[in-house]
């Protein structure tokens, strides 16, 4: 079940990781690795497929009043909405690095896509200004990083069309 539909929490943003379809993680691997990076990870909702590989996850960081929906898309979709990003994005006007990143994504065929959410404060809260203070965005940063370690893959705010 995804946390969009969980009056709970609150969606704020998706990211991606764009990678290479051969370099899937197994869901165990994922789950392992979630694990070490913060041991108080609550991790729920964890879908393979019939050979063990990722397909969803659900990560809670209470701590940091942040959870996130991570789910595996690969495909002719994957391919035809990055080369749509990748035209979006420009290679003219980035640096030497991120055109070589523009250059490795047309060869990517999958994704992980990472949606942020915000856990709400209980109703009774004090005021709304203490609301806005207590997301954190420590846990998306770092899942991130661990994701695109991974799997090689590029990690991408689509919503800005820049790299993370």
């Amino acid at each position: 079940m995804s946390l969009f539909s969980d009056p709970r929490y609150r969606w704020r943003e998706t990211y991606f990781v764009l990678f290479k379809s051969e370099r899937r993680p197994l869901l165990k691997k994922v789950e392992r690795a979630l694990r070490r990076l913060n041991p108080s990870f609550v991790l729920l909702n964890q879908k393979a497929d019939n050979q063990g590989f990722f397909q969803f996850l659900t990560v809670i960081s209470p701590d940091d009043f942040a959870a996130l929906d991570i789910a595996y898309t690969e495909g002719k979709d994957v391919v035809e909405e990055t080369q749509e990003l990748i035209e979006q994005l420009g290679i003219g006007e980035f640096g030497s690095e991120d055109r070589q990143r523009l250059r490795e994504l047309s060869r990517m065929d999958a994704r992980f896509e990472i949606y942020h959410f915000e856990e709400l404060p209980e109703e009774d809260s004090e005021d709304e200004e203490d609301e806005e203070d207590l997301l954190n965005p420590a846990t998306l940063l770092l899942v991130l990083d661990l994701l695109s370690k991974m799997t090689g893959g590029i990690k991408i705010d689509p919503e800005s069309g820049t790299f993370v």
